[in-house]
């Protein structure tokens, strides 16, 4: 039986498993096969994480917190959850054929960003390639861009963008946007930004870096290579609770529902970090940030629900 499980290994679930280990309550983290370190393992520079003033990249950061959590003892495998009991006191993760028990559980798997699924999209992901404005922007001053989406999580990428790039353009493949008027007129009165309306991307182009995309026209199916410096994809994210439906709350936003600023979830001693409960934010720092309050939140169950230590009797201790 083992104190802590944390499922994750994203800035929120190497975080957790920092302050469970200081904590001494030795935490296994199952920081998966496939997705170890989350989103920022395809990330290049970051220089937003605060300590590093020149910068780092995505995968040096993640290995940085893997060690830092193995150095306080968390006990990190590189291995994938295919089922969850979490009713009880006595929570069971399915590892394979192996099953784990544990009094407490931190889940913490991050979200997914959609994507174009277009040639190039997936060979170019950190070379110009993003879906983070605020990650990658600055990366991209004068610099050709375009935003690809409709929402308002577009027309947010896209005037933020404004403030590196000489011109972003829109590309969304209706002329209806599903956007709101108040983001749309902003939008529009940016003297920086362009739209491209019923287009497609077709492929993303380039060597080692992006240089163009190739464009399909919806309603005339003309196609047309249009040289860009970077893509940015703002079609939205999907949480990765796959393994929680029916077992915990979500929200409308399909994130998981926690109890206001806690990562409480409504299953006792279950709680939830990060991107799988942030549906606004996503970023490294407040997901780290959410890492801690899990972990905390677990120490502080755990503190409560003691397993009693029997104390023998005289009598039974002399036998």
């Amino acid at each position: 039986m083992h104190d802590l499980i944390i499922i994750g290994s994203g800035p929120a679930g190497f975080t957790a498993a920092i302050y469970a280990a200081r904590a001494n309550l030795k935490p296994i983290v199952l920081a998966s096969s496939v997705e170890m370190g989350g989103d920022l393992m395809t990330t290049t520079d970051v220089e937003n994480f605060p300590g590093f003033p020149e910068g780092i990249q995505g995968p040096d950061l993640m290995f940085a917190m893997q060690q830092q959590a193995e150095r306080f003892g968390a006990d990190v495998r590189m291995q994938d959850v295919t089922e969850l009991e979490l009713d009880g006191e006595v929570k069971r993760v399915h590892v394979g054929d192996e099953v784990l028990e544990a009094r407490a559980v931190i889940f913490a798997t991050g979200s997914a960003y959609r994507k174009l699924g277009v040639e190039g999209e997936e060979r170019l992901s950190g070379h110009g390639v993003s879906w983070c404005a605020t990650c990658d922007g600055f990366f991209f001053k004068q610099k050709q861009l375009i935003v690809v989406g409709g929402g308002d999580s577009a027309m947010e990428e896209a005037n933020f963008l404004t403030k590196f790039a000489d011109k972003v353009t829109i590309v969304h493949r209706s002329e209806h946007f599903r956007a709101s008027e108040v983001m749309l007129d902003r939008s529009r009165a940016n003297e920086r930004i362009e739209f491209l309306m019923n287009t497609v991307v077709e492929s993303i182009d380039g060597d080692a870096q992006v240089n163009a995309v190739t464009l399909r026209d919806t309603v005339s199916g003309q196609v047309r290579a249009m040289p860009v410096d970077g893509v940015f994809v703002a079609i939205g994210s999907d949480p990765r609770t796959h393994l929680v439906h029916d077992k915990l709350m979500l929200t409308a936003e399909g994130t998981i529902a926690v109890d206001g600023r806690t990562s409480r979830t409504s299953v006792p001693g279950v709680f939830a970090a990060g991107d799988v409960i942030d549906p606004t934010y996503r970023q490294a720092v407040t997901a780290a940030a959410s890492g801690t309050v899990a972990a905390l939140d677990a120490e502080h169950y755990l503190t409560a629900h003691a397993v009693p230590v029997l104390v023998a009797s005289p009598e039974e201790a002399a036998l």
